[in-house]
């Protein structure tokens, strides 16, 4: 995606670059509900594009676009973002545009609350719109399932993404639905938002894969077991009824016997 133009003062591709990037300002996640929320978002959408590697996703990290940002310490960091068509497994403390050839995030993903909502549904979004050109912008409040919204740019300009009869937002650049999902995190049991196929799947993360596979060998193998226990219990009553068979012929042969009749005879 091409960056949008903009004052010459206002972005900076420096010859060298500068060895005072700050990429923690030490100011944690909202609540342990938000970092969980930012992690699964990050591990989803790993899982859910593999085996490709030409992206990157990350949360809480800084992006740094031009030298008044620098001068004003003026950080913005997305809590969850992903950039296509990059070098996926090159290392990195921050997303610093001008070291990725002027990329910046095709989605992002803010996570509210209350004493960031406004700001996230403004100055940033305004941001990413004008100044990012982010194809999809969402945010969602980790404590109010109802809270997704989302936008899609088109010709320069956020257009709100309409949902599906769940309440999910088709997010295009990754081929993706987001939307929520209630079940257990870790220790914690709430509404989360994720990512979901085009099939309308769940995209699992690779411990619930794991956990599926399990679930679906032990049910395997329970049928197997059932299968060996209906067989036993046929040949159980085969047995038992060649017995009964053996014994009946055997009295009949008994009570010929008594009759003066040699059975070998009959």
């Amino acid at each position: 995606m091409t960056p949008p133009t903009t004052h010459e003062s206002d972005i900076w591709v420096p010859e060298l670059p500068p060895t005072d990037l700050v990429f923690d300002d030490g100011v944690p996640l909202e609540s342990n509900r938000h970092r969980l929320a930012m992690n699964l978002l990050i591990d989803s959408v790993y899982a859910a594009l593999k085996p490709r590697e030409d992206f990157y996703a990350s949360g809480n990290m800084f992006v740094y676009y031009s030298l008044a940002q620098i001068k004003n310490r003026d950080f913005r960091g997305p809590d969850f973002f992903v950039a296509l068509n990059v070098d996926g497994k090159k290392e990195r403390q921050g997303w610093v545009i001008w070291e990725e050839d002027g990329k910046y995030p095709d989605v992002i993903v803010e996570l509210m609350s209350p004493s960031t909502a406004t700001v996230d549904l403004t100055a940033k979004k305004e941001i990413y719109e004008q100044r990012f050109s982010t194809s999809h912008y969402f945010v969602f409040d980790p404590f109010d399932p109802r809270s997704l919204q989302g936008w899609a740019l088109q010709n320069g300009q956020y257009v709100a993404l309409q949902p599906n009869d769940q309440g999910w937002l088709w997010c295009e650049s990754l081929g993706l639905w987001l939307g929520t999902w209630y079940g257990p995190i870790l220790q914690e049991t709430t509404d989360w938002l994720r990512f979901y196929f085009p099939n309308e799947q769940l995209v699992l993360l690779p411990r619930e894969r794991e956990y599926e596979r399990a679930e679906q060998a032990e049910a395997q193998a329970q049928q197997e077991r059932q299968r060996a226990e209906q067989e036993r219990i046929r040949a159980e009553q085969a047995e038992a009824q060649a017995q009964q068979e053996r014994q009946q012929k055997e009295a009949l042969r008994a009570r010929l016997r008594e009759l003066g009749v040699d059975p070998d005879a009959v």
